[in-house]
C-alpha cells in the first residue's frame, strides 16, 4: 500500500536546541525576505523536551544571535552561575583545584535544556513551523538520482511478530527540497547516511562519553542558587576518563550527574554503579542527605570534538548539532554550539532556496560558514585535550593545561579510536565491588528507570537489535563475562540462565531503554544496532 505523503521545503529531524534553531532562523529569513519557505519538525519523543537530557550550564552566545530580546521573551534560563568549583577527589577527601579557564561559568545559566527547547519549539511555532511530537523518523527517503528526499515516520501497532495489530497504522512520508537531521548524539538515521555517502572518511572515529544524571530537591540548608561544582578522581581509577558535575538552580533543586569516556577499558566497570558511589563521598552527600530524588536518566555524549567532525552535507540535506557532534568537552556543553550549527544551516539553506530552488542540492556552503564560525575556532582550539587524557590522568591534566596555556597552537593534532575496540577481556581485570544501595543516596537500576518514566507500547518489536544472536553468549559473556550488563544504565541487558546455572542467554528488557544508545557505540563486535521503536515511547522526562 501507497504510503500518505506531506510536502514542505525543509523537514527537519529532531525538535533539540540544533533543529529548533534552525526551523527559528528560517522562519525569520522567510518573513525579513518575504519568502514563504514551509518547515516541519518531526520529534520521536512524546514531546518536545521529552528525551532531552543534559547537565546543564548554558554559554548564551548563541540564543543571544537567534533571539536578542530573549529575557524579554522569557527564555528559561533563570539561574546565572554565581560560583565554580572545581575538586579533586580521593576516597574520603579531596581537594579543591583552579579552575581551568573553559569551565569558568561567568555569564552562564543554569538551565534544564528539556524546558529550554520547550520555550524553543513555542517561539518556532509562534512563526508558523509545524511541530510533530510522538512521530519517529524510521527511513530515508531518496530520490532517483540518490538524493535525500525526506524522511518516512515507522509504523504504528505492529506487533512482536511482525504482524499488523488491531492498532496499525501507516507511517507517512515527508517529502521536502533539503532535509536536515537533528537526532542528537548516535542518531540512528545519521548513521545511516554516513555509511551511504562517506561522510567519515577521512576524519577520527567519534567517540562518546555516557551521561548518567539525576534531578534531587535538596534541603534548603545545603542549597546554594547558582554554584557549580565539578570533580575529577575518584570513584573512577586514573586511567578512565571522566567526572561529574552538580548544578544548584533555583527552587532548591540540584543537577547531579557523572560521565565516563565509553574508551574505558575494564569490562566489569558500570557507569551507573560509578556515578551512585559518587554521590556517598563525604564531601558530595551532605548536599542529598534529606533531600528527595525526582528524576533520572542518562544520555551518550560526544567527545571526539574538531577531528571527529564528519563531512556535514550530502545531496538533499545536512548534519546539525551533535548528529555532527559539535560538543566542547572541556567546557563541557554543547547547546550553544549545537545551536549556532542549527542557524547556520539555515541561512546557508535560504540563500541556497530562493526562489524555489534547491531540491535535491548539496549546500556545501554550510560547512564553509562553521568553518567562518565562531564554532570552529572554539573547536579547534581545545582539539588536544581529550584524546590527551589516553596517557592517563596525570598526563592528561597536563597536556590540557599546555593547550589552553598556548590556546590550541599547537602544530600537531591527537587522534581518536573507537571506543568498541578499548575492552580487555575480563580475566585480565580487576573485579569491581560496589557497593549495595543504601536507599538515601544511592539507588538500583530499576527504581531510577522508574523516575525517567520511561515506557513503550509492549506489543511491538524490539528497537534494540542483534545482528548476530549467537554473539552475546559465545564472544561477549565469554570475553568480556557479558559487560552489556553493566554499561546499559537501565537494565535493558540481563544473561538468565536456567535453574541449574546452563543454557546462558541474553534478556532484551527493551521496555526499560532510556535511549542513551551507550549498547550501540559499546558494544565490542557492533553488534547491537539501535532503531527507533514507536513513536512517543521511551524516557518522558519533566525537568532534564
Amino acid at each position: 500500500m501507497e504510503r500518505e505523503s506531506m510536502e514542505y521545503d525543509v523537514v527537519i529531524v529532531g525538535a533539540g536546541p540544533a533543529g529548533l534553531s534552525a526551523a527559528i532562523r528560517l522562519r525569520q529569513l522567510s518573513e525579513q525576505h518575504g519568502q514563504d519557505l514551509s518547515v516541519c519538525v518531526i520529534e520521536k519523543g512524546s514531546e518536545v523536551g521529552a528525551h532531552i537530557l543534559s547537565g546543564a550550564v548554558m554559554e548564551p552566545r548563541a540564543m543571544a544571535e537567534l533571539f536578542p530580546d530573549w529575557k524579554e521573551r522569557g527564555a528559561p534560563l533563570n539561574t546565572p552561575v554565581t560560583q565554580d568549583r572545581f575538586m579533586y577527589l580521593t576516597r574520603n577527601g579531596g581537594y579543591q583545584l583552579p579552575c581551568p579557564p573553559q569551565m569558568n561559568n561567568h555569564g552562564n545559566y543554569i538551565i534544564s535544556l528539556g524546558n529550554v527547547c520547550r520555550w524553543l519549539a513555542e517561539q518556532a511555532e509562534g512563526m508558523g513551523v509545524e511541530i510533530y511530537p510522538g512521530f519517529a523518523a524510521a527511513e530515508v527517503l531518496y530520490d532517483e538520482n540518490g538524493a535525500v528526499r525526506g524522511v518516512a515516520t515507522g509504523d504504528m501497532g505492529i506487533g512482536k511478530d511482525g504482524e499488523q495489530t488491531a492498532n496499525y497504522t501507516q507511517g507517512i512520508e515527508l517529502h521536502a527540497k533539503q532535509t536536515l537531521f537533528a537526532e542528537g548524539v548516535r542518531g540512528s538515521l545519521t548513521k545511516t547516511l554516513f555509511e551511504r555517502f562517506n561522510l567519515r572518511d577521512g576524519v577520527d572515529p567519534q567517540t562518546y562519553g555516557i551521561g548518567i544524571k539525576e534531578l534531587w530537591e535538596v534541603d534548603p540548608a545545603v542549597h546554594q542558587e547558582g554554584l557549580v561544582v565539578h570533580t575529577v578522581g575518584w570513584p573512577i581509577d586514573g586511567g578512565t576518563y571522566g567526572g561529574s558535575f552538580l548544578y544548584h538552580l533555583e527552587n532548591n533543586q540540584v543537577a547531579v550527574g557523572y560521565v565516563i569516556g565509553l574508551d574505558y577499558e575494564n569490562p566489569h566497570l558500570s557507569p551507573f554503579e560509578e556515578f551512585q558511589r559518587y554521590k556517598t563521598h563525604p564531601k558530595i552527600r551532605p548536599f542529598f542527605e534529606g533531600g528527595r530524588r525526582i528524576s533520572y536518566g542518562a544520555r551518550a555524549i560526544n567527545e571526539g570534538g574538531f577531528q571527529s567532525i564528519p563531512k556535514i552535507t550530502f545531496p538533499g540535506g545536512a548534519i546539525l548539532g551533535c548528529s555532527a557532534g559539535f560538543l566542547n568537552v572541556p567546557k563541557i556543553k554543547g547547546s550553544h554550539t549545537a545551536m549556532k550549527s542549527g542557524m547556520t544551516a539555515a541561512e546557508a539553506l535560504f540563500d541556497a532556496m530562493k526562489d524555489g530552488a534547491g531540491a535535491g542540492l548539496e549546500i556545501t556552503d554550510y560547512r564553509a560558514r562553521m568553518e567562518k564560525s565562531w564554532v570552529w575556532d572554539e573547536l579547534k582550539a581545545v582539539r588536544n585535550i581529550r584524546p590527551g587524557f589516553k596517557a592517563g590522568f596525570l598526563m592528561g591534566m597536563a597536556n590540557a593545561g599546555f593547550e589552553t596555556l598556548f590556546k590550541g597552537k599547537s602544530p600537531w593534532t591527537l587522534h581518536h579510536h573507537h571506543d568498541h575496540e578499548c575492552l580487555k577481556p575480563a580475566d585480565h581485570c580487576e573485579k569491581i565491588a560496589y557497593p549495595k544501595p543504601d536507599g538515601k543516596v544511592s539507588f538500583d537500576r530499576l527504581s531510577s528507570v522508574f523516575l525517567s518514566n520511561t515506557n513503550h507500547e509492549e506489543n511491538q518489536p524490539a528497537h534494540l537489535t542483534l545482528k548476530d544472536p549467537s554473539v552475546p553468549v559465545e564472544h561477549n559473556l565469554a570475553l568480556y563475562d557479558a559487560p552489556e550488563q553493566r554499561y546499559c544504565p537501565a537494565g535493558v541487558y540481563e544473561i538468565v540462565r536456567d535453574d541449574d546455572g546452563s543454557n546462558p542467554r541474553l534478556q532484551i528488557n527493551a521496555q526499560n531503554c532510556v535511549h542513551c544508545k551507550t549498547c550501540d557505540i559499546k558494544d565490542p563486535t557492533q553488534n547491537i544496532n539501535w532503531v527507533v521503536p514507536e513513536g512517543g515511547g521511551g524516557p518522558n522526562y519533566p525537568n532534564m
